[in-house]
């Protein structure tokens, strides 16, 4: 279990007055506009590692002042992420063993196994929700001609972008014939504002969200929708979280959280909501209404083509008094998506090494859409095991089904080094036999350089140090300077009038931390 010493956040403004006292939230008070501005102005901060922001005064995209402010940046930095889940950063590894663990539990191996098992077992317990008889999150609440998703501050990130966008929305459904918060799907689908009670959700098909909806069309019926913005950070990031299907987003935040979660019943759909989120907004989908979305600014760096998906009906609009808005923007990284990507790396190689323990670490490098490029190092012990593993790594995991660039190299470099990988690449690969080459197989739909829309290739990089068969040459013995030298030249360094030494390894690389 990972040490917990940081306070529950029960919600959004709990981590804002974290934060706060912390020195990581800028208030600005002079007005700024949601089209453009806020996103130009949270791009440059994220890119410094800056704060979150609050807005507190924004003008809206129709020229009218918002009635609240917008917050943007509050998971700019892998220390608010790890925050948000509720432990220090460099405890995100232990956080991503328990995640493991909670996926595919092992038996316990005797008396003392189980004992120690018993924290695990009270985590679990903090995954199941209760209902709050009322809720902060329906203090205020409207109905019918009251409902006007243009009172939102939902900014226009990007020029040419048709409509304000909601980019943080929590989208919550359920399959037909259940009412159990277990059987939820959470996620995080941005949505189009069309008019004044209805939006396009973009979900794309392989999310529990549109899986959901084509439960629903099967039956004819409409799918009741609702939209969270602005819950407690572990709800918010559950929704990003590699979490099978089998498990729920909404429990896993009580996890984070170290409480079980409060939910509460929407007032005009048959749904349970976080009972502390800032806004909350509840309707239908019908089976088969969409609208053109886009186009819109995306992760990868470009504008998404116009596409068809399916309407929000909006029924009813509740929310707190004074509510905060919580928004971001999404483009070609570093963006906030990218920075919870790179946290959520160290949760995510416990699930790698449950598969294959010969993983020594995986990089995703964020720079690269977060999931396009992979770097896997292993601890190598026969002949072929790195394809095996590259082979195994596409087709086991879902969250490397897209990556489109795998490179194995040895448990000796450092994966998160880009001039050690290019090391390793150069003097430890050969075109003509380290090479795997997959054609016309699923890849992202949003990647342009696919020829096909949803089909293209993968390729993986055998940058291991070759043995037994796979090579009929002697392989290049590596330098490696004495560790007794380099001992001695560390003790002397202050003493020669140069400038502080990096460490080193022993073959000569950067070392790095």
């Amino acid at each position: 279990m990972p040490r917990r010493d940081l306070p529950p956040f029960r919600d959004l403004r709990d981590f804002l007055a974290h934060l706060e006292a912390r020195g990581q939230v800028l208030r600005i008070r002079r007005p700024v506009s949601a089209v453009h501005e806020i996103t130009e102005i949270h791009r440059r901060v994220l890119r410094e590692h800056g704060p979150a922001l609050l807005f507190e005064q924004v003008v809206k995209a129709d020229g009218t002042a918002a009635g609240m402010p917008v917050l943007v940046n509050l998971f700019g930095t892998v220390e608010r992420v790890a925050w948000g889940l509720g432990v220090r950063p460099e405890a995100l590894p232990e956080l991503g063993e328990l995640l493991a663990e909670l996926r595919q539990p092992r038996p316990p191996q005797g008396l003392a196994d189980a004992l120690r098992r018993w924290p695990l077992a009270r985590a679990a317990l903090a995954m199941r929700p209760r209902e709050a008889a009322a809720a902060p999150a329906q203090r205020i609440v409207r109905h019918g001609a009251a409902v006007d998703l243009g009172a939102l501050p939902a900014p226009i990130c990007w020029p040419g972008e048709p409509a304000p966008l909601l980019t943080w929305p929590l989208v919550i459904t359920r399959p037909p014939g259940s009412d159990s918060p277990d059987d939820c799907n959470v996620g995080v689908y941005r949505m189009q504002v069309l008019g004044r009670d209805r939006a396009i959700i973009r979900w794309l098909a392989q999310r529990g969200g549109a899986r959901h909806h084509r439960m629903w069309q099967a039956r004819g019926q409409e799918m009741p929708v609702a939209v969270a913005i602005g819950a407690d950070p572990a709800t918010i990031l559950s929704a990003a979280l590699p979490l099978p299907e089998t498990v729920s987003e909404i429990g896993v935040s009580g996890l984070l959280r170290g409480e079980r979660p409060s939910l509460v019943r929407c007032v005009s759909i048959p749904l349970q909501v976080p009972a502390e989120a800032e806004i909350v907004i509840e309707g239908t989908v019908a089976p088969n209404e969409t609208a053109p979305e886009g186009p819109y600014g995306d992760h990868t760096g470009y504008y998404n083509s116009v596409e068809h998906f399916p309407v929000l009906r909006v029924r009813a609009i509740t929310m707190r008094e004074r509510p905060i808005y919580l928004s971001t923007f999404t483009g070609r990284p570093p963006d906030e998506p990218s920075r919870i990507g790179e946290a959520l790396n160290a949760l995510f190689l416990p699930f790698v090494r449950r598969q294959f323990p010969e993983v020594a670490d995986l990089w995703l490098p964020p720079e690269a859409c977060s999931y396009r490029i992979a770097i896997v190092a292993l601890q190598k012990s026969y002949p072929g095991q790195a394809r095996r593993v590259m082979l195994g790594l596409w087709s086991l995991l879902p969250q490397l089904t897209y990556t489109k660039l795998l490179i194995a190299v040895d448990a000796d470099v450092a994966v998160r080094d880009w001039a050690e990988v290019m090391w390793a690449v150069s003097t430890r690969s050969d075109p003509s036999r380290d090479l795997v080459r997959i054609d016309d197989t699923p890849i992202d739909y949003l990647d342009f350089a696919s020829p096909r829309a949803g089909l293209g290739g993968k390729l993986g990089i055998d940058a291991t140090v070759k043995i037994g068969p796979e090579t009929g040459r002697e392989f290049g013995r590596p330098l490696a300077m004495d560790p007794e030298v380099i001992a001695r030249v560390d003790r002397m360094w202050g003493e020669l009038g140069l400038p502080p030494s990096p460490r080193q390894r022993p073959g000569g690389g950067r070392r790095v931390a």
